[in-house]
């Protein structure tokens, strides 16, 4: 089997499932699918790894499907990372312009960056991306490249992203002693809006929902940046749960009924649809109405687009999304919910799903794999705009070389 030397491989875990995804890529940050590969999720909860033993099993699972379906081995990995332990905030810093002609260099634009991520944080988290918003010279704003600008101040906006490190630590753990070492971890939000979300999109203001099984993961973007990210404790595996204690019914059984039957509004379901329930303890299967399945799910959805509401207000960015929402991720697959949520955030809402890949592209062009997706997509992004380096694996406390590659990217 060939080793994967000048592929991207994107690994997205998640509470129910774990994505391997292999790339070749082909300039301008474009890739082909060349492999892919699933296996249920066992060992993680919540973005955080609750059993490495199964959680390593499971990673070994889909990545030896991956490599039989793409001919080559998985030696490294672009990792994602999610979870309530996963924290942004918005710095500042500022730094005098040094030289004689007062023009901004990269070192300036260095020192302000390092400026920027040098605030207080608790000893148990590490700081894992540093995301420019914008600079400012002088009193000059909105500048996405000073370099080669004239003035005496240069002042850095930046979005922080921070991690448990015991948490992100289990997380590479998991990953290396399943024969993969992780090149870089990187937010599932940033991983996912890469692959379904447009340029004018961000530079409009757009937020981005990830409902996944555990966890509802938002992100905002605002003039082509990052301004606010969140995870929220709820997620299509509730609604599951929701549909098995109503119907009484194997939670197994309540999943495939959400896929096939389930519904966000009731208002789009018939008086006269059922729904065959499989029954628990060996009793005969029964037929109910399908407004009694919808009159379950709707409640769980809008408690999630209800907290989401509550998120937009509290980072104080919910006037400034103007293009609407996107909605991926599997939970966004349950028919009516962009419906249930343009009702409940009163803006427009889309579902989004990867485009514009090539190779095997039919296996991912979904929602529920925008995240092994964009992750792919990050990681031909990063091979391009650094091709002369060789990467190293990650390790929380090399701040520095996030920081190098995030300018790498931005310039």
């Amino acid at each position: 089997m060939a080793r994967a030397g000048t592929h991207i491989v994107g690994l997205d875990i998640g509470t129910t499932k774990v994505c391997v995804l292999i790339a070749e890529p082909h300039g301008a940050g474009a890739i082909d699918i060349i492999g892919f590969g699933s296996a249920p999720s066992r060992g993680m909860r919540k973005g955080v790894v609750v059993n490495l033993d199964s959680c390593v099993a499971s990673i070994k699972q889909a990545v030896e499907e991956a490599e039989l379906m793409a001919g080559c081995s998985v030696d490294r990995a672009y990792v994602g990372v999610a979870g309530a332990h996963v924290r942004g905030l918005n710095s500042r810093g500022v730094v005098a312009i040094s030289g004689r002609d007062h023009e901004v260099t990269r070192d300036d634009v260095h020192r302000v960056l390092a400026a920027a991520r040098a605030v207080n944080i608790p000893p148990e988290r590490e700081i894992f991306h540093v995301l420019p918003q914008e600079f400012m010279v002088d009193d000059q704003d909105g500048i996405h490249d000073p370099v080669g600008m004239t003035g005496s101040k240069l002042q850095a906006n930046v979005h922080l992203v921070t991690a448990s490190v015991t948490a992100a630590q289990n997380l590479v753990n998991s990953v290396n002693r399943a024969g993969v070492e992780v090149e870089e971890v990187v937010l599932e939000q940033l991983a996912a809006a890469d692959a379904v979300l447009t340029p004018d999109e961000k530079e409009m203001g757009v937020a981005l929902i990830d409902i996944g099984a555990g966890t509802t993961d938002l992100v905002i973007f605002e003039r082509g940046a990052i301004r606010h990210i969140a995870a929220l404790p709820t997620g299509g595996e509730h609604v599951t749960n929701d549909i098995a204690v109503g119907l009484r019914t194997p939670i197994p059984e309540a999943e495939r009924i959400k896929k096939k039957h389930g519904c966000a509004l009731a208002g789009l379901v018939g008086d006269e649809d059922t729904v065959e329930v499989p029954s628990v303890g060996g009793r005969k299967p029964r037929v109910l109405s399908r407004q009694l399945l919808c009159e379950i799910v709707q409640p769980r959805v809008e408690e999630i687009f209800s907290l989401i509401a509550e998120e937009f207000a509290r980072s104080a960015f919910d006037r400034s999304i103007h293009a609407g929402v996107v909605l991926t991720g599997g939970g966004s697959m349950l028919e009516g919910i962009q419906e249930a949520a343009e009702q409940s955030l009163n803006v427009p809402v889309r579902r989004g799903a990867p485009a514009g890949l090539g190779g095997l592209a039919d296996a991912v062009a979904t929602p529920q794999h925008s995240t092994v997706v964009g992750l792919a997509l990050f990681g031909a992004r990063r091979r391009e705009s650094r091709p002369q380096k060789t990467v190293h694996p990650f390790l929380l406390a090399r701040v520095g070389d996030m920081v190098k590659g995030w300018l790498s990217e931005l310039f």
